[in-house]
């Protein structure tokens, strides 16, 4: 039985579903755990703790979730599981009964792992920390790599919309965000580790700085944080996560365009190109106004990628409100979509409305909008083959050729000496190479010989 006196000589291993926001958080978790001396377990070695990062945006993520969880303690009986993220701050008492956890955590207590571990080590009794959603106050920094070789910096969690679809507000509780300062700095030590690409992720970045508390006194918004961001020397790329439509303001647009070092990639969630289901779906945008955010960053950037969320077969999406969806999809110069099918979440808005759309329907639409994605991806790939753009290259496995993307997202192979490695490299795009998931990846090779 493991006890305090081997506290730092444990191995753990962990596993994070979901979005990127989830990844920093669990890499900033990890190395929360390696100041306490727990390492990662390697591979083939068998772990003492097993840290869990869930979902909860669909009923598949929970569900997907719950297999892990009990396939991780069937493999690792003698592991102790500790549970944390949206599943685990939606359904505590769901999570707690599933054999094997030790420890269910909610989102804001993410950073006190260590210490709910000693506990449990000490008392071996099971923990629930959970903190309601509405009496979430805290932001929790966090700017890791994990095992990439871009940076995540978290500067924005919660949020305040509610739209009627979703339950991240009950999860992740009210925005909230650090300062510009905070942020600032830890860009700086992202370069002082060699960091060359940061991506700012949180659940609605849009909405930085509305409830923060700035040590200049006064009030803050996203503009000012990416202005400072793109001074701190050493960090060569930025990336947007996604923002929302009616929060990206022709301000953000047009500094990105002159910019030193934000990229031309954008990720916007329009989720239904019908107004009336953005109505149903109470969603801060219309149709019209999205039209013109994407025209406002092809203006100033011809080349910029621009990726699209996508709900499909949502509540009181009918047939005639799907066509005009994917036709309004269609009529937008963007680059790929990322599509959803609805699911139902227990306790939304959504509820109330009586049209629903049947399962196969439901994957019909997907299968429709897939078909628009590749497209679209296949095209904006395709009208850079033969041009010269800059490359992050990253690591990749003995004898594979090395990865990376360009500044405008595309990703590409390429053979290239390993210490070329979080090296920025010019390269020429010659063509394209099928993906079974209809991404278009681009074959490269080096400009000239480093």
């Amino acid at each position: 039985m493991i006890d305090n006196s081997t506290f730092g000589t444990l191995k753990a291993m962990f596993h994070t579903f979901g979005c990127k926001l989830n990844f920093a958080e669990t890499s900033t978790v990890a190395r929360a755990f390696a100041d306490e001396g727990i390492v990662r377990a390697g591979e083939g070695e068998t772990p003492d703790i097993i840290v869990v990062n869930t979902c909860s945006v669909t009923e598949l993520a929970d569900k997907k979730c719950r297999q892990t969880i009990r396939s991780f303690h069937r493999r690792y009986p003698q592991a102790d599981i500790l549970v944390t993220g949206c599943y685990a701050q939606l359904k505590p008492a769901e999570v707690a009964e599933i054999e094997g956890v030790a420890i269910v955590a909610g989102n804001d207590r993410k950073g006190e792992l260590t210490a709910f571990l000693r506990k449990w080590i000490a008392e071996h009794t099971p923990q629930n920390h959970i903190t309601p959603a509405k009496d979430i106050r805290t932001f929790t920094p966090s700017c890791s790599r994990g095992d990439r070789t871009r940076y995540f910096l978290k500067v924005q969690d919660g949020c305040d919309y509610w739209c009627t679809y979703c339950t991240i507000p009950a999860a992740r509780g009210r925005s909230r965000s650090g300062s510009v300062a905070s942020m600032v700095e830890q860009a700086r030590k992202t370069a002082e580790e060699g960091g060359k690409e940061i991506v700012i992720t949180g659940v609605n970045i849009g909405d930085f700085g509305k409830r923060s508390v700035p040590e200049t006194g006064r009030k803050e918004n996203f503009l000012d944080l990416i202005r400072q961001l793109d001074r701190v020397d050493g960090i060569e790329r930025y990336r947007i996560s996604s923002i929302e439509p009616n929060l990206l303001t022709d301000e953000i647009i047009e500094f990105c365009a002159g910019s030193r070092a934000f990229m031309p990639h954008f990720h916007i969630p329009l989720q239904c190109g019908s107004d009336a289901v953005l109505q149903l779906m109470h969603r801060h945008y219309d149709t019209a106004l999205f039209r013109e955010k994407i025209a406002r960053i092809k203006e100033l950037m011809p080349h910029a990628f621009i990726g699209v969320d996508l709900i499909v077969g949502a509540r009181g999406e009918t047939d005639n409100e799907f066509l005009r969806s994917a036709e309004f999809v269609e009529s937008l110069p963007i680059s790929r979509l990322h599509i959803f099918p609805y699911s139902e979440r227990p306790g939304t808005k959504a509820l109330e409305i009586s049209h629903t759309v049947s399962q196969e329907e439901k994957h019909r639409r997907v299968n429709t909008m897939l078909k628009i994605s590749e497209r679209k991806m296949h095209d904006f790939a395709s009208s850079f083959l033969g041009t010269s753009r800059p490359v992050l290259l990253e690591h990749s496995r003995e004898g594979e050729p090395m990865g990376g993307f360009t500044d405008n997202y595309l990703r590409v192979e390429i053979n290239a000496p390993q210490h070329l490695d979080n090296h920025i490299v010019n390269a020429r795009l010659l063509s394209i190479i099928p993906t079974e998931m209809g991404d278009s990846h681009i074959r490269a090779e080096l400009d000239v010989n480093p």
